[in-house]
């Protein structure tokens, strides 16, 4: 399967911050991955990293098959980057903004544009200054989409803006990534991942803890478990052996019982649980 993110120990350090440390891993084409973690936890450093936007002391990273180091202007130009925070002129029409961000890249992006502008419901003849957060992350959405880049990658994409924009911003992601391109979506908002990722990597201060389909996340050992044993109800994750369960039962009145999967939020703190032991 063609790689086209591999990243191999990477180590960022920021002298008494936290960086990152020893970070591998890897993003098949057609994926939609999900970088998953806290604020603080390294997603942004490696993010950055990757663009060759900072500089790092150990690993390599390479982007559809060119190394950063080496070849960051040519692999830049296959790259949709959507930053968390994303800063344009104010005194500039969105029109005009759209228009600056394809000319770097000397390309002619006005028909995808158009399309992105009217799924996205913005009006290009406001000026930037003029514009809600939420209108600025869909300025910024456009940017990083109307090249019709081979790789996305959006840091924290989705705040600011309403569920319906949400929703539309992932049907876009789910085009793109049908007509050949990927999708690296880092968020720590667990639903998106649950709803629209094939995989994830989870972090945890500057450390890689797990990456694995979100399916095997979601379907280990552990149980929910929500009873009524004598008379009192009872709701908590069992992460043993069900027949060990069955025998703790025995003798007790069991008067309603279900068991189903955990949720991923209680995977994702299942697994940082697991790195504080």
């Amino acid at each position: 399967m063609e790689k086209i993110i591999e990243i191999s120990n990477l180590t960022k350090n920021y002298g008494k911050h936290r960086g990152v440390e020893d970070v591998s891993f890897s993003v098949n084409k057609g994926e939609i991955f999900g970088f998953l973690g806290p604020n603080g936890a390294g997603k942004s450093t490696t993010i950055r990293s990757m663009l060759g936007l900072i500089s790092f002391e150990k690993g390599q990273i390479e982007i559809m098959g060119l190394d950063v180091k080496k070849e960051k202007e040519k692999m830049l130009q296959q790259v949709g980057y959507m930053p968390s925070e994303a800063w344009f002129y104010p005194g500039m029409t969105i029109k005009d903004t759209l228009k600056f961000c394809a000319d770097v890249r000397k390309t002619d992006c006005g028909a995808e544009a158009e399309m992105l502008c009217e799924k996205l419901q913005i009006d290009v003849k406001r000026k930037i200054s003029e514009l809600s957060l939420g209108n600025r992350k869909k300025v910024s959405i456009v940017c990083a989409m109307q090249h019709k880049p081979k790789l996305f990658v959006f840091d924290e994409p989705t705040s600011g803006l309403d569920p319906l924009m949400q929703n539309v911003f992932f049907d876009l992601i789910r085009e793109y990534v049908k007509d050949g391109a990927t999708c690296m979506l880092s968020t720590h908002v667990l639903s998106e991942i649950r709803n629209h990722c094939d995989r994830v990597a989870i972090m945890k201060e500057g450390k890689l803890i797990v990456t694995d389909t979100v399916e095997n996340l979601l379907a280990g050992q552990s149980k929910r478990i929500k009873m009524i044993r004598d008379g009192e109800k009872l709701d908590f994750i069992y992460k043993d052996d069900l027949n060990n369960l069955y025998k703790e039962l025995e003798g007790h009145d069991i008067q309603d019982i279900l068991i189903e999967e955990p949720s991923i939020e209680e995977v994702f703190m299942h697994y940082y649980e697991k790195e504080e032991k």
